[in-house]
């Protein structure tokens, strides 16, 4: 199982499209044409990039304690 770590999505003017931001993983985020399309993308990239990071031997960043609001 995944760790859990925040998303953050917002609007993109500049690039016309639902962006989902990793602050707790450098340069981890992902694009999409909805909120929801965009967080699939984004916990696709997640996997990859804590692959990555132990294929690579770097450390893992535990998630942050923020905790999303309803």
């Amino acid at each position: 199982m995944l760790p859990v770590y925040p998303i953050n999505v917002f609007w993109s003017d500049e690039d016309e499209a639902w962006v989902a931001d990793v602050p707790d993983l450098s340069y981890c985020s992902a694009q999409g044409d909805t909120p929801h399309d965009a967080v699939a993308e984004v916990e696709l990239a997640i996997a990859a990039w804590l692959e990555a990071a132990s294929l690579s031997g770097r450390s893992i960043p535990p998630p942050s304690s923020r905790l999303a609001r309803a």
